[in-house]
């Protein structure tokens, strides 16, 4: 199959490896203020890994030039932060064609959503279908451009939707080339509710703020980051999570029951289980606090969570007590902002029936 990745974090390194390891052509895609990885991979013809996965994977193009490298592609994989997204949309709008499919890989809450509506089309169009994916399939760092260190690939836990819903199938047939494991959703929403990022990153990052300040994040994020203070503010936070799911109808996984799914955790606890997981093992906090733990699973994620709670008249204390103190913490106003809404998402004044229906 015809591959092409969009975005050279850590994230789209990872999925371009994986997808050129397993004999597929890959192009790799990212917009010029992102140079260095870009650079190095074209430089190389390639990527490097080491850690679970490890070897050099050829990528048949690395460059700035999104039509050649979504051009004829039989998938397009969106890869990076909730931010990147229309980005991505509105840069790949000319130059996907009719019958091609776009996996937005995290979701990150709305994903397949925001990208159809930048490349103009409506939910229910499955002229270019568009999916996403509860979360990304791996724990990945990039150690210098063009060289990632997989930490961990997951082994389960991980959930797709298409828009429309009736296309799911026909997505995982294509998907499951490489993630074999991966589970249909019921739909996109089901795919939001089953991020954990906001359940944990942003519990942990607030309750360390002192910490990340001080040492500029010289310490392990989850080994020595995960208290059981920490655990029980995260426990809060995924208990919000998943009464928004069976308001909705779906089930969405406690997050320490899903790492143990995933491979990360070997104990479904949410403070030794986060802990002493050997999937996170090694992983150092963020340098600062103005990181993507708050800017996105935060910004977009957690509000994006509580907004929906007040359509569907299911309590968020804790996410809003968040919020509130990250938005002071950061000197700005997360939820004033809203970036990533049900009213951005075109979905606001529905019910969850209606939501079920339209979805």
């Amino acid at each position: 199959m015809k591959i092409a990745v969009l975005g050279s974090g850590n994230g789209g390194c990872a999925v371009a490896f994986d997808w050129a390891r397993m004999g597929h052509e890959v192009s790799l895609f990212d917009f010029e203020q992102f140079p260095a990885t870009i650079a190095a991979v074209a430089a190389a013809g390639g990527i490097e890994a080491e850690g679970e996965l490890s070897g050099f994977a050829p990528v048949g193009y690395a460059g700035h030039d999104i039509g050649q490298a979504v051009g004829g592609a039989d998938l397009v994989f969106a890869v990076g932060p909730a931010y990147s997204t229309q980005p991505f949309g509105e840069a790949c709008k000319p130059h996907l064609t009719e019958g091609q499919t776009v996996v937005v890989c995290p979701s990150s809450c709305g994903g397949a959503l925001v990208f159809k509506h930048a490349i103009g089309r409506d939910v229910g169009d499955d002229g270019i279908v568009v999916a996403d994916t509860s979360t990304l399939p791996y724990a990945v760092r990039i150690t210098e451009p063009g060289k990632i260190h997989i930490f961990l690939r997951l082994s389960g836990g991980v959930w797709l939707a298409a828009l429309p819903s009736a296309r799911t199938g026909d997505v995982l047939v294509s998907v499951r080339r490489v993630y074999d494991y991966i589970e249909p959703a019921t739909n996109v929403l089901q795919t939001a509710l089953q991020n954990g990022n906001p359940v944990i990153h942003p519990a942990v990052s607030l309750l360390n703020a002192a910490l990340i300040e001080r040492t500029g994040g010289d310490f392990c994020f989850y080994e020595h980051g995960v208290t059981p203070a920490v655990g029980r503010l995260m426990e809060s936070v995924d208990y919000e999570r998943i009464a928004l799911g069976a308001e909705l109808g779906v089930d969405v996984t406690p997050d320490p029951a899903l790492g143990v799914q995933q491979g990360y955790m070997t104990e479904g606890t949410y403070h030794e289980g986060y802990a002493e997981a050997p999937g996170f093992k090694g992983i150092k906090a963020q340098e600062s606090l103005d990181y993507r733990y708050f800017q996105e699973d935060v910004g977009y994620g957690m509000v994006f969570m509580a907004e929906l709670g007040r359509q569907l008249a299911v309590p968020t204390p804790t996410m809003d007590a968040l919020i509130h103190l990250v938005s002071v913490v950061m000197q700005r106003d997360y939820r004033a902002e809203g970036v990533r809404t049900m009213a951005t998402l075109g979905l606001d004044g529905y019910s969850a029936d209606e939501l079920r229906q339209i979805l």
